[in-house]
């Protein structure tokens, strides 16, 4: 949740108050008459200007790995990687806010901030220190899926740090003193998170979707983080925590041989624990419209989707590329339409969220009160667009290098090769997923754009919600409504 959490507020903190404006009006100019000999110059270093002709993608190589997995289960990944003289860490163990109860909701978020309180021998503040004398820092962070460790140092501390990170998982303090600052502290986020229109929408969107099911809980309140016992956190950590859900990487410069038998001789005492389990969501794809009143907000926070495949599913690849062409870039259509052409909102954006084995496609935008109408019909005037004719070869392509250009520089550094393992683990996903796919990339055609629009981003399947002021929108939305049962 605290990953969640944190995502939809930074963006909310970025977007709002600069999106109560409509972006800048272009301005436009008149060509001033030149003389033959200047129009030659120019032409001339224009031409000198021009950009080289990029090269061929090329696929990406993973570096050289040892993996080894313990009798407990747990599984390392080590990958030497670069000259910079540091090593990163990650410890990922498969127990996150999807394993939670129905009155334990945050437990995880909670054992999370435990952890950082020390081990059974170290407190948090010589913890703090041991980890700085090693030139490095600990964050740890707790998810819907999985709690993560990451971890850095100098690469002679390698098998220091690995042998520290076991004893923080091990070895808990989970110190009781430490549970009332700790739940205040959370209380103080989720109010500040819940004050935010796009926390607000995106919590409402996820609830129609995914229903019951830990996906589309709403954020903890006070009385449910009051109501949490140290004996939930005790018995979440020895419920949900083991060597089976737990895989240990290492990415960068260090003495593979060493860090080997650190993590060994580590983590060989941390109990097998239970295997593996995520319950896997059945979103919901129902077209409601769903509003929450802002009175008097000088803008409409909207988030237009519905439930999409995730990276298991051979058309990921696919809608990846199609929801960057479509709201997934700054160069994307809905994005020149309602933010350059018509100056209707200053960031839209869409995006896929992944889950095991589910996720979901939505397009936000903080847009102006008065145009949440002219907003979402241009949002669905662009969709049906797409889905009815093929983009050209030359706008595709400029999303495809976007997109192979991006992969390349997530895996261009030690932490971006751990992401990609993990994702890898947690997907249950070869490694020609990601050695591929440069080259799975560039193979989509235009016209399979169109058809994955056409099978996943359906405009009556959409679960629609806006924030903003009722007495403004209503009638807004009633409009679109019935609007909707024409075509655009």
């Amino acid at each position: 949740m605290n990953k969640l959490v944190i995502g939809l507020l930074s963006a909310a903190l970025v977007t709002t108050g600069a999106q109560a404006q409509k972006a800048p009006a272009k301005v436009k100019t008149t060509a001033r008459p030149t003389n033959t000999r200047s129009a030659g110059v120019a032409k001339s270093v224009a031409a000198k200007e021009a950009p080289p002709v990029g090269a061929k993608p090329r696929d990406f190589t993973l570096p050289a790995k040892e993996e080894f997995t313990l009798d407990n289960g747990l599984r390392t990944r080590l990958v030497p990687y670069g000259q910079v003289p540091k090593t990163t860490m990650m410890v990922a163990i498969q127990a996150g806010n999807v394993h939670e109860g129905a009155t334990e909701v945050a437990v995880a978020d909670l054992l999370g901030k435990l952890l950082e309180e020390g081990t059974a021998t170290l407190p948090a503040t010589q913890l703090a220190q041991r980890i700085a004398q090693m030139g490095g820092a600990l964050s740890i962070s707790v998810g819907a899926d999985q709690t993560t460790l990451w971890a850095s140092c100098l690469s002679e501390y390698a098998p220091e740090l690995a042998t520290l990170l076991a004893d923080v998982v091990i070895h808990p303090a989970l110190p009781a003193a430490e549970l009332p600052r700790l739940k205040t502290d959370l209380k103080r986020q989720m109010a500040l998170a819940r004050a935010q229109p796009g926390v607000q929408a995106r919590q409402k969107f996820t609830g129609a979707i995914y229903g019951n099911h830990p996906y589309g809980r709403g954020l903890p309140t006070d009385a449910q983080l009051d109501a949490l016992t140290l004996e939930q956190v005790q018995y979440f950590y020895r419920a949900q925590f083991g060597g089976q859900r737990t895989s240990v990487y290492v990415a960068g410069r260090f003495d593979a041989p060493a860090v080997r038998q650190a993590i060994t001789t580590a983590w060989s005492g941390f109990p097998q624990g239970p295997a593996p389990r995520i319950e896997v969501a059945q979103p919901l794809t129902k077209g409601d419209l769903l509003t929450q009143d802002r009175p008097s907000a000088p803008q409409s926070t909207i988030v237009v989707g519905l439930p999409v495949v995730d990276p298991s599913n051979p058309d990921y690849i696919r809608l990846r590329v199609t929801n960057s062409l479509l709201g997934g870039s700054f160069g994307s259509r809905i994005t020149r339409n309602i933010r350059e052409d018509k100056g209707y909102t200053y960031s839209p954006y869409s995006y896929i969220e992944t889950h095991y084995r589910t996720g979901n496609w939505t397009q936000n935008a903080d847009v102006t009160t008065a145009d949440t109408y002219n907003s979402l019909r241009e949002i669905m005037y662009e969709i049906e667009r797409l889905q009815k004719t093929p983009p050209s070869s030359e706008e595709l392509k400029g999303i495809q290098n976007y997109e192979s250009g991006l992969f390349v520089l997530r895996n261009s550094t030690p932490s971006g090769i751990i992401g990609q393992l993990n994702s890898l683990d947690l997907h249950g996903l070869p490694e020609t997923y990601i050695t591929e796919q440069v080259k799975n990339i560039n193979a989509i055609t235009p016209q399979q754009v169109s058809e994955t629009a056409r099978k996943y981003v359906r405009p009556e399947a959409m679960t629609i919600v806006v924030v903003g002021d009722k007495k403004v929108i209503d009638p807004q939305l009633k409009k679109f409504q019935t609007e909707r049962k024409k075509p655009l």
